[in-house]
């Protein structure tokens, strides 16, 4: 297997980006990148564009998505209590990859919160993405606001790049999706999500942003997955999420060598692990035609950059299935051993 670059960003020329807000506010569903991943937009106030992105990425209507807007717009315009602990996170660290869940207000429709009285917000730094968003916003006259989960099938992998949503899409009955291209996405997993409509934080989705620099923020730690059962439901929390079409298993170091061991003959298979449990396997698995071996990135911003892509790299590998190392349980690596774990999930046996 290739090994991961860096991410590319490119700017489209001006009238593809003035062409892609017009599809926006025509009610047809446009993918453009953030820095965490594609998104499939359409326009938020627009509940039939709306319905179209459930509709194409087979999405159950009580899964909210989230409200993509550009510097400018007003998080005042799509919540009528924006808190001081908001003003506070937004200040910090808007633009880029955290999203905020605050009261919706009443004018916004209940699609894009699946019915909720909440509504996820995000304003992202990727230059194309502000870009659009300014563009539709004039468009509009208003504040044009983008609902856009990750540009995929419900479920499966998230896209990273322009040709993973072109991919995802093609064939699709009923269905058709422009693609703004802006290159690779640099964050590679999608935004923190942290809930503010309760009166406390709670983080929902672990990312980039951690619950720490949130603290640093707020002087107080917020709640965490598993200590708040009344959470609202918020994109991405399912417990299997972003699976690729290989069935993936999280392995100790101590069980890849049984695992191959015990393998049918000519069953292909990968192992991605980090470096020393790959070099303590024995030769003959490196040496062997039927085994795919790729080394995990030793810091987690550089796993979480490629992890996607990967998973796409490996569905294409024509392997049974993918053995994959278990992630270092510690802080640093929990955003993206989070969506490893969703991954995975989807195939755990019963």
């Amino acid at each position: 297997m290739t090994s991961p670059q860096a991410p590319r960003i490119v700017m489209p020329p001006a009238d593809a980006i003035t062409q892609a807000a017009e599809q926006l506010a025509a009610g047809e569903l446009v993918a453009f990148p953030t820095e965490t991943v594609y998104g499939l937009g359409g326009d938020a106030e627009n509940p039939a564009a709306v319905a179209a992105i459930y509709a194409a990425k087979g999405r159950p209507a009580n899964h909210p998505v989230i409200v993509h807007f550009s510097p400018e717009g007003d998080p005042g315009y799509w919540s009528d209590d924006v808190t001081p602990a908001a003003r506070k996170l937004m200040d910090a660290f808007w633009p880029g990859p955290l999203t905020l869940i605050l009261k919706r207000a009443p004018h916004i429709p209940d699609a894009v919160s699946g019915g909720q009285d909440s509504v996820g917000l995000r304003c992202p730094s990727h230059p194309v993405a502000q870009a659009l968003l300014r563009e539709f916003a004039r468009i509009k006259g208003g504040q044009g606001g983008v609902a856009a989960p990750s540009a995929n099938r419900f479920g499966q992998v998230s896209p990273t790049a322009a040709q993973h949503v072109r991919d995802e899409f093609a064939g699709l009955p009923g269905v058709t999706v422009h693609v703004l291209d802006g290159g690779e996405a640099a964050v590679g997993i999608e935004s923190t999500i942290v809930d503010l409509s309760r009166g406390f934080p709670a983080l929902l989705r672990p990312g980039h942003i951690t619950p720490e620099q949130v603290a640093a923020v707020l002087g107080e730690m917020p709640r965490l997955p598993g200590q708040d059962s009344d959470a609202p439901r918020a994109s991405g929390t399912l417990k299997a999420h972003y699976a690729p079409r290989t069935p993936l298993y999280l392995c100790d170091a101590s069980q890849f060598a049984p695992a191959l061991a015990v393998r049918p003959d000519g069953e292909r298979v990968a192992v991605v692990a980090f470096a020393p449990t790959l070099a303590a396997l024995p030769a003959s698995v490196g040496a062997s035609a039927d085994v795919v071996t790729i080394v995990l990135p030793a810091t987690p911003a550089a796993l979480a950059t490629d992890l996607y892509a990967m998973l796409r790299r490996l569905d294409r590998a024509n392997v049974t299935h993918i053995l994959f190392e278990r992630l270092p349980d510690t802080p640093e690596w929990a955003a993206v051993g989070d969506r490893l774990g969703r991954a995975a999930a989807a195939f755990e046996r019963a």
